[in-house]
């Protein structure tokens, strides 16, 4: 017997029921972008966080997808911090 497959929207957030999951789903693409400059610039998360002011911890979580604590203005001033 086949499992059931269940279509989801094209906003992962929306399916899992938050309550805000445009906010979370523009976090995530910033995310996201944070982590292709740290990558295609070769930085360290502790060159980043030094250039960011933060702590190499936040950019850790950040990085796996954990951004609920950073509000969405920090992390565009962070992505602007480090050249877009």
């Amino acid at each position: 017997m086949a499992d059931a497959v269940e279509v989801g929207s094209t906003n992962v957030y929306a399916d899992l029921g938050y309550l805000d999951p445009e906010a979370f789903q523009r976090k995530a693409s910033v995310a996201a972008e944070i982590a292709r400059t740290i990558k295609v610039r070769h930085l360290t998360q502790e060159a980043v966080a030094k250039l960011l002011g933060v702590d190499p911890a936040d950019i850790a979580r950040m990085i796996r997808g954990q951004f609920r604590g950073t509000s969405e203005a920090t992390m565009l001033e962070w992505i602007a911090k480090l050249g877009h």
